[in-house]
């Protein structure tokens, strides 16, 4: 099993002139863990609503650049880019220049996006739900086009580009991994089984039964596009309790590969702390040996029942 964290939360005790250093100290030392990749949220207002509004918010990017020069090993990405926020190509340029400037270590993270009192706040676009989608499937699209080299005219649902040139070129191969991140069942998931190379859901405190749903999904839209279930990083969100033991940690995220999740995706409720990050590497050693649950030994349940919605269903365009 991977783990990675998410750098969610930037109100560290020091303030903004903190922030630097802090955000050194906690890449440095996932970089040191050897874990996967370190997330941070693409957001520009707390929407946490567990926290302040009021609280700091670093811009993702930029601050996905800072971390890109001060590690060497660990993946870098946005978890995730509301589509609405940047152009289609704004976001595939930031996440190409991440990825050459980190030496090939940038993904793709990607959502519908969710916080429309954010998008009210700061005037950004927040179109209706299913147009969302609309624009997911053209972002992804394109990303491909522009990461392959093809730069005949582009046209998608809501976006036409006559030249979608992209250099430089990323230096990953053959491109960036895709993630797509969200718990949708209708829309998010076909997506994630004809384009993403990864998913990331949320955790629900339910015995997994809503986790064990969403991958029978997933693995029925899989079949679908004619790729296994197995081809897909499943990852999973959720949170570090700030009294949570090695011990603790270790077994929930055994609960997590008994349910077929390979990727652990650690955020805390506040900034990261040193007691947090020794806790982790304390229950990292054990949770490396731990390994998803076989797909072929696993028991679909939605395979021949779940019947795929049509776009009309969905409100989307046909």
């Amino acid at each position: 099993m991977r783990i990675s964290i998410n750098v969610a939360h930037h109100d560290w005790p020091e303030g903004p002139r903190g922030s630097a250093r802090q955000l050194e100290r906690v890449v440095g030392a996932a970089d040191d863990m050897g874990l996967d990749t370190v997330w941070v949220a693409d957001r520009l207002m707390q929407t946490d609503p567990d926290r302040s509004p009021d609280e700091a918010v670093l811009e993702a990017y930029t601050t996905l650049g800072f971390l890109a020069s001060h590690s060497e090993r660990v993946r870098l990405g946005a978890m995730a880019s509301p589509v609405g926020y940047r152009a289609p190509s704004l976001i595939v340029k930031a996440v190409t220049t991440l990825d050459v400037l980190s030496g090939g270590r940038a993904w793709l993270g990607i959502g519908a996006g969710y916080a429309d009192h954010e998008a009210a706040a700061l005037d950004l676009p927040a179109p209706p739900e299913p147009e969302r989608y609309e624009r997911m499937e053209d972002l992804l699209r394109l990303a491909h086009r522009m990461w392959s080299g093809d730069d005949s005219p582009f046209r998608g649902a809501h976006c036409e580009l006559p030249r979608p040139y992209a250099s430089p070129r990323p230096l990953s191969g053959p491109h960036p991994p895709v993630l797509i991140a969200g718990n949708g069942e209708p829309r998010m998931l076909p997506l994630v089984a004809r384009y993403a190379d990864a998913c990331n859901l949320m955790a629900a405190p339910n015995g997994g039964a809503t986790l064990r749903r969403k991958l029978d999904i997933l693995a029925v839209h899989c079949r679908k596009a004619g790729r296994p279930l197995g081809d897909i990083d499943t990852s999973v969100t959720t949170r570090l309790r700030p009294d949570e033991t090695a011990d603790e940690l270790l077994a929930r995220c055994l609960d997590f590969a008994d349910l077929g999740i390979g990727h652990v995706v650690l955020v805390p409720a506040g900034p990261w702390t040193d007691l947090a990050l020794r806790t982790l590497a304390a229950a990292l050693p054990a949770i490396r040996g731990l390994h998803r649950a076989d797909e072929a030994a696993t028991k679909v349940a939605y395979l021949d029942s779940y019947r795929l919605p049509t776009k009309r269903e969905l409100g989307m365009s046909v």
